[in-house]
């Protein structure tokens, strides 16, 4: 039997499980309608989301569900740049999550209400939002003006992570303006890699959401998108062709007074392919605000932990999420070499990754190797006898953060992310 909801028409002055009192709707899209709302019990301000799974088909409702448990955890990682979520609920057959409030609402229009903007300010915790993201192997997928609320504080937030998931989340519902938008991210905002969502060459990587921010920016201090205007689906047409080019409006940034300060940033941003795109939000913080970026840097130093007996993978984001695997207990003293491949009977990988939902992780993926003082080498790929040269390529690639492995292999660190496929692996010590 599938999952079954009844409509909610819920009206201000209503209350959500007897205990969340509506006091206004604050938006709706697709899939969600979010309310401020009024714990009875705490008496605090709050915002809730309520996905509408009344108005979807059954199959698409338990498709959906794990997009909805993704998006409260999400929300739940630690940090000052992400919106928290508080508590998640079923409602007639329809699940919720509350989240803090953010009484000045999205970015677009509190830069609209402005008459002067820290664009510095806005940049540094959209990208802390982001590097706080990546370190937990998420990536946002849909970062817009829209997605980036204002605290009390007058802080940027990012929020509305129900993207931030493996390709299998992907939703097609889109409108070419974006209105409402949810096809793997806005339209707007995508970089090029990210309109075929069939194509098994591109891994969901953070040079995705490093493209998205550089629109963003350019967006909000020019109030003009950077690849032309959209006003006609002939508009769509050649503002597609000219984000494949790279081909942007430079003049419309440099004659805005904070235009020149965010140039080189947006071009290292916006570049097309996502190999030579600027790859972590390490290499943009600099080009920024070098001073904030070594303080932050220097705040986060206790994320770096020391190897004590070994280094473990955890599973960040696939269907074993949360799963640990300790590769010194894996060596077992008998062989410095783990095979990383899917959960396939015929292949006796030592790391056998469990991928039921999609299939983008390769039989023989990828090589851990022991050297010298602990040190771990990732190699893309396995010995094969029959393969050339004896070594057999992963279909898709291996990523240490958003750098691609090759057979060679590189060295992995402490806080490191490696992608197998859309599964997101952090190397941590213990």
């Amino acid at each position: 039997m599938g999952v079954v909801a009844e409509r909610c028409d819920f009206q201000i002055g209503n209350c959500i499980n007897e205990r969340y009192k509506i006091e206004k709707v604050l938006g709706e899209g697709s899939f969600g309608i979010v309310f401020k709302v009024k714990d009875q019990k705490t008496g605090q301000t709050l915002a809730l989301k309520l996905f509408k799974f009344w108005e979807m088909r059954s199959e698409e409702r338990e498709s959906m569900m794990p997009r909805f448990v993704m998006e409260f955890e999400t929300g739940q990682i630690k940090s000052d740049y992400l919106v928290k979520s508080i508590e998640r609920g079923l409602v007639r057959g329809n699940p919720f999550i509350v989240m803090e409030f953010c009484p000045n609402g999205d970015l677009l229009h509190y830069v609209g209400r402005q008459p002067h903007v820290d664009f510095e300010k806005v940049a540094r915790e959209i990208l802390y939002g982001l590097k706080d993201l990546h370190s937990c192997g998420k990536v946002h997928r849909d970062l817009k003006p829209e997605n980036v609320l204002i605290n009390t504080n007058g802080n940027a937030l990012l929020t509305d992570f129900g993207l931030s998931g493996d390709k299998a989340k992907r939703v097609t519902k889109i409108d070419f303006l974006g209105r409402p938008t949810e096809w793997g991210g806005t339209l707007v905002y995508m970089p090029p890699e990210q309109e075929n969502p069939t194509n098994r060459e591109v891994t969901v990587l953070p040079t995705m959401d490093i493209f998205a921010f550089g629109v963003l920016m350019f967006v909000i201090i020019t109030n003009e998108y950077p690849f032309g205007p959209l006003n006609t689906h002939d508009d769509l047409a050649n503002y597609c062709k000219n984000r494949k080019a790279g081909n942007w409006n430079q003049d419309v940034l440099a004659s805005h007074p904070e235009g020149r300060k965010f140039d080189k940033v947006i071009a290292g941003c916006l570049i097309p392919d996502f190999k030579k795109r600027l790859q972590t939000v390490d290499f943009v913080l600099p080009l920024i605000s070098p001073s904030h970026y070594h303080t932050y840097r220097n705040a986060d130093i206790s994320f770096q932990k020391q190897v004590v007996k070994g280094v473990l993978l955890r599973i960040m984001q696939g269907e074993e999420y949360g799963a640990v695997y300790k590769l010194n207990d894996l060596i077992n003293g008998r062989s410095r070499i783990i095979t990383i491949g899917c959960n396939d009977p015929s292949v006796q990988n030592v790391v056998q990754i469990i991928e039921n939902q999609s299939r983008y992780i390769s039989r023989k993926h990828a090589t851990l190797e022991m050297h010298a003082g602990n040190q771990w080498f990732i190699r893309d790929g396995q010995w094969d006898r029959n393969a050339p040269n004896g070594w057999k390529r992963s279909l898709n690639g291996t990523f240490v953060n958003s750098t691609e492995v090759s057979s060679q292999g590189m060295p992995v660190q402490i806080g490191d992310i490696i992608t197998v496929g859309d599964v997101k692996l952090r190397v941590e010590g213990y």
